[in-house]
């Protein structure tokens, strides 16, 4: 399957541009909602046996608690688009922070399962719509800086993972209750939501969302003809993009479910050692994040997805063809570098699709994602039962040839514009 952008008609205005202070503060306050989004469930996390232990839960009814969080996100998730029109991408995604850390301190005060389990499912659905939220704003931050900068949001997140399960590693050998923690972590990261509003851009998300002929965006006017096969290929082009994103997650849960096991049981490797292969992946995605706006802007999101693509497939593929401890620690860090662009990437095309409101398109990838998300990891294991975790993990260089295919719906390079490069020099 191949969709490629479609030729755009002369741009129409460009949305105002803020000044470079105020432009380069809104982009700081977007990477501080990106930490604490990081590092709010990061907390919580590392102390999940100790809620197990205390509420005495089977592995089963356990299980079913924890599936809780996913489910809220995707029960919840749809209602991004409509509460970012109607509150601003900004205070939605400030307002869910604070009652993601809500949800998050009521379950570890939940007496039984089935109040952990609902604590949970709020806790989920209000990740989910702030993470649509603070994308919004990003790329509304992302256009007025006129190059690319979303990849580097999605770095800072990974470092608030970091910072919140350190901060999770620290309480427990300190000996801080699993409440009081969760209600200081919770506290704390509300407070920098809120001071980061008061840096976020000012307005509605209506301002910026306009096309961008650069990112193969039509607009909707007097042009019927081209609007018009814009908007019936949109169906498809929306599935490519969440088949990119699907993609990119599918390479991150391989390291988050089954790349320890896989070393440890089928390669045997010890655990010292397995558990380098999600580090590798994690890490190499973070560094991957780094790069990826700087090659983007020279390279365009298309060449930067199908050289991710080729990565995931080329590097996971060997590793797999010929299985070593070395060599499939090489393959994870390969495929999480592949993937690095590539959720961004889709989330970015999907808000600049034309004929779609402020933050419909966003919102639809990021929730058909999260399904592809939730269903992956019995995917793999189905397949592992029958065949082998090793034939399970074949999805990881089948997603990257995905992404090679389906890269064509993706922006070409940008046109330069030194003009506005100059005027941004000064926002770093």
């Amino acid at each position: 399957m191949f969709v490629s952008s479609p030729a755009s008609p002369p741009s129409p205005p460009s949305p105002p541009r803020a000044p470079a202070a105020p432009l380069r503060r809104a982009r700081v306050a977007v990477a501080a909602l990106f930490l604490t989004n990081g590092a709010l469930l990061a907390n919580l996390l590392p102390r999940y046996p100790e809620i197990k232990a205390a509420l005495g839960l089977a592995n089963s009814t356990y299980g079913l608690a924890l599936a809780a969080f996913p489910a809220g996100a995707i029960l919840a998730g749809l209602a991004a688009a409509g509460l970012i029109r109607r509150l601003g991408s900004a205070r939605l995604a400030v307002l869910g922070t604070a009652l993601t850390a809500l949800g998050l301190l009521l379950a570890a005060w939940a007496p039984s399962a089935a109040l952990l389990g609902l604590a949970l499912l709020v806790a989920g659905g209000c990740d989910a719509i702030t993470d649509v939220a603070q994308n919004a704003h990003g790329l509304r931050v992302q256009k007025r800086y006129g190059r690319t900068i979303i990849n580097s949001f999605h770095a800072v997140w990974s470092v608030g993972a970091v910072i919140g399960g350190s901060m999770a590693a620290a309480a427990i050998a300190l000996g801080i209750p699993l409440r009081w923690h969760l209600l200081g972590s919770g506290i704390l990261f509300a407070i920098v939501a809120l001071v980061a509003l008061r840096f976020a851009l000012p307005g509605h998300d209506e301002e910026d969302h306009l096309p961008d002929p650069a990112a193969g965006d039509v607009a909707v006017g007097p042009d019927a003809s081209t609007g018009g096969r814009t908007r019936g290929r949109l169906p498809l082009m929306l599935a490519a993009l969440v088949l990119i994103a699907i993609g990119g997650t599918l390479v991150e849960d391989s390291g988050n479910s089954w790349a320890t096991l896989y070393l440890s049981r089928d390669l045997g490797a010890a655990s010292s050692i397995a558990a380098i292969g999600y580090i590798a992946l994690v890490g190499a995605q973070f560094v991957g994040r780094l790069l990826a706006d700087g090659l983007v802007d020279r390279l365009g999101q298309r060449a930067v997805a199908r050289g991710g693509g080729a990565i995931i497939a080329l590097g996971m593929g060997t590793a797999l063809a010929v299985p070593t401890v070395p060599g499939t620690i090489a393959g994870f860090a390969l495929a999480g570098l592949g993937s690095a662009s590539l959720v961004p990437a889709a989330m970015q095309q999907a808000d600049d699709l034309p004929g779609l409101r402020p933050g419909t398109g966003l919102t639809v990838v990021s929730w058909l994602m999260r399904l592809g998300f939730l269903a992956s990891p019995p995917l793999v294991g189905l397949v592992a039962d029958s065949a082998g975790l090793r034939t399970g993990l074949l999805v990881v260089p089948l997603a990257g040839l995905l992404v090679v295919l389906l890269a064509g719906v993706l922006p070409p390079r940008r046109a330069a514009h030194p003009e506005r490069e100059r005027e941004l020099s000064a926002a770093g």
